[in-house]
């Protein structure tokens, strides 16, 4: 559960980090969005180096989580509810992160 948690907050630090940028540039938002929205990504890059695995690994399995959190942010943020494909593709995607993450290794 730990190891969800990290790649959620991650994924969230991401979607912030972009989120900021978009709003002041498809929103007519203030420039300062770009301050938080540097710190954010700063604390997306730094979130990815405290997982144990590989950072190939923890990029793909981190996938998963971002496009499951991009349908949450969806939904809580854009105000759109996600379509019964997004669930299934969102579960998928879940699917294959806890394969990749929580898999058996060999030595």
């Amino acid at each position: 559960m730990r190891t969800f948690a990290l790649y959620l907050l991650t994924a969230l630090a991401e979607i912030v980090g972009c989120y900021l940028p978009w709003l002041w540039l498809r929103q007519g938002g203030s420039a300062w969005l770009l301050l938080p929205a540097a710190a954010s990504l700063g604390l997306f890059a730094w979130l990815l180096t405290l997982h144990p695995d590989a950072c190939g690994r923890v990029y793909a399995a981190y996938g998963g989580v971002y496009v499951t959190a991009a349908l949450l942010w969806l939904w809580a943020v854009d105000g759109v509810r996600p379509s019964a494909w997004d669930v299934v593709g969102g579960l998928v995607c879940l699917g294959g992160m806890a394969i990749i993450a929580f898999g058996p290794r060999s030595a």
